[in-house]
C-alpha cells in the first residue's frame, strides 16, 4: 500500500513539474513580446500616436498622495521591474510633476 501511494505521489510530482513552463518556454514569450511591442511601437510612430500618460494609474495616485514608497511598489507590480529600476522611474515621474 506505502509502495502504490508513493508511486502515485511520484506520478503527480512528475506530472505537475511537466506543467511548469521550462527556461527554454520562457526565453521564447518574453522574445515575443519584445518583438509585439517592438511592433506596436513601429505603428505607434508610424502613425504619429504618442503616449502621454506613461505612468500606471496606481502609481500617479500614490504620487499624488505623496507615498513614493507605495508608488514604487505599485510600478514594481505593474511592470515587473527590480527595486532599483522602479525607483529610478518613479523618481522620474515624480520629478515632471
Amino acid at each position: 500500500m506505502e509502495i502504490a501511494l508513493t508511486a502515485l505521489s511520484v506520478a503527480v510530482v512528475t506530472l505537475l513539474a511537466a506543467q511548469l513552463p521550462g527556461t527554454a518556454q520562457q526565453a521564447r514569450t518574453a522574445y515575443r513580446l519584445t518583438e509585439i511591442e517592438r511592433r506596436l511601437q513601429l505603428v505607434m510612430d508610424h502613425l504619429g500616436v504618442v503616449d502621454r500618460s506613461p505612468v500606471p494609474p496606481e502609481v500617479r495616485d500614490h504620487l499624488a498622495r505623496g507615498d513614493k514608497i507605495k508608488a514604487i511598489a505599485a510600478y514594481r507590480k505593474a511592470t515587473g521591474a527590480d527595486l532599483r529600476s522602479a525607483k529610478e522611474a518613479v523618481e522620474g515621474f515624480a520629478g515632471q510633476r
